[in-house]
């Protein structure tokens, strides 16, 4: 099965599910996003586990993992950490990094597990994808149900006000010879970010669509959801939140 073939299946194959299904199990959504800044989320991961003063050997729960780099780097500090994905094909990767205190699974973060855990960490904008308001708030109590008693969680996610006040509108980046034309916009509360390219004499086009949820609005969800937001950073470097400066939004809370 040629490259373009194997997307083709892929595509039919999530077709009846959400955007987020079918585009992060595409090849092509680890192609576009290959050169993430790795090092970045070593120091994130650093910074943050200091701050929680997480006990040795915690159990760590990587919500929405992807191919699984905070998930893998966690190990190596010493925690035992699962990491689970709705793609299949991120989660296959992942594995190859499995070991006895690191597990990959595929799952709906909609959903709450059987396992208590001293941390949840949800990365990098992870959360936000769904079209139904009460599937955010689905995603908050299967965090809180799934946290330990002394247990802590973190959403990191984009600052709605300074993404909008810094969007490009449209850009082009070439990777592994492959153009991808993103265009990206404000549109009934949702970040759209539109991805077209043609590999193989084929055009493929594929969207990204983020609820522009704000602090405010996480607020209101956690008070909804019965969980206590204790504090708020603007960046990895875990500097203080400014709404109109701060390039993340990172929450911890329990």
């Amino acid at each position: 099965m040629s490259k373009t073939e194997n997307l083709k299946s892929q595509i039919s194959n999530a077709e009846s599910n959400n955007w987020f299904a079918s585009w992060f199990d595409t090849t092509y959504y680890h192609i576009l996003y290959k050169d993430r800044n790795y090092r970045e989320a070593q120091i994130f991961m650093d910074n943050l586990t200091h701050y929680l003063n997480l006990p040795e050997h915690a159990k760590v729960l990587d919500l929405a993992c992807g191919k699984g780099r905070h998930s893998i780097y966690l190990n190596q500090l010493g925690f035992t950490v699962l990491g689970v994905d709705l793609s299949e094909n991120s989660i296959e990767i992942a594995n190859k990094n499995a070991n006895e205190t690191l597990v990959f699974k595929v799952h709906d973060m909609r959903e709450s597990l059987e396992d208590k855990y001293d941390a949840i960490f949800n990365l990098f904008t992870s959360f936000g994808y769904f079209d139904k308001e009460e599937d955010n708030l689905k995603t908050l109590i299967a965090i809180k149900e799934n946290l330990s008693e002394y247990g802590f969680a973190v959403i990191d996610f984009m600052n709605v006000p300074f993404v909008l006040e810094n969007l490009v509108a449209e850009e082009t980046k070439t990777v592994d010879a492959i153009d991808f034309h993103l265009k990206r916009y404000f549109l009934d509360g949702y970040i759209i970010k539109e991805i077209d390219f043609e590999d193989d004499g084929q055009k493929f086009h594929f969207e990204e669509k983020v609820k522009a949820l704000t602090l405010d609005d996480f607020t209101k969800m956690m008070e909804e959801a019965g969980i206590y937001l204790l504090d708020t950073f603007g960046d990895y470097k875990l500097k203080k939140y400014h709404k109109k400066d701060s390039e993340r939004l990172i929450m911890i809370f329990k």
